[in-house]
């Protein structure tokens, strides 16, 4: 089987579904941005601030190419991780590549108690992930399979992923 890798903006369920999905297939689950965190001894807010956004994208490539080498793993990406191709390319290697989506309304309302993401940490947040999301959507949209998390259950959503792996795995 080969590693799951899901990619989704910010507020998409990576990490819960990562989980979830991790547990029902018995599957090691790594959250490349925890990961990221404990390399660095610093939240991904404090590497944005003292070193910026391009430093935090070098360190994301890095734990990508770590991340990459493991096998029979679901793989949690950062929102940004699209941004570079190598990235994917990487993941993909031995990956089914997962874009989970939601709506921005539903995304703000995951995420706005959370000042954790320093992209939304601006005046008018919905405006500017409106603009990540133009942005992103033609990268995201080049995934494997793309899952809709809108009012959906976590587990709803990994069972989704699964009944696509399956289908991809028999074409």
């Amino acid at each position: 089987m080969k590693n799951i890798v899901l990619t989704g903006i910010m507020g998409t369920g990576k990490t819960t579904v990562g989980r979830v999905l991790s547990k029902k297939l018995g599957l090691k689950f790594i959250d490349m941005d925890s990961e990221i965190e404990k390399q660095e001894g610093l939240k991904i807010k404090e590497i944005f601030e003292e070193y910026g956004e391009e430093r935090f994208r070098d360190i994301e490539s890095e734990m990508a190419i770590k991340a990459a080498k493991n096998k029979k793993v679901v793989i949690s990406t950062g929102g940004g991780i699209v941004l570079r191709d190598e990235n994917i390319d990487t993941l993909s290697e031995n990956g089914i590549i997962v874009n989970l989506t939601a709506i921005p309304e539903t995304i703000i309302e995951r995420t706005i108690a959370n000042d954790d993401r320093p992209l939304l940490n601006v005046e008018n947040p919905l405006d500017k992930l409106n603009t990540l999301l133009e942005q992103r959507e033609p990268l995201y949209k080049k995934a494997d399979i793309i899952v809709d998390t809108n009012n959906r259950s976590p587990i709803m959503i990994a069972e989704e992923i699964i009944e696509n792996i399956g289908r991809i795995g028999s074409q």
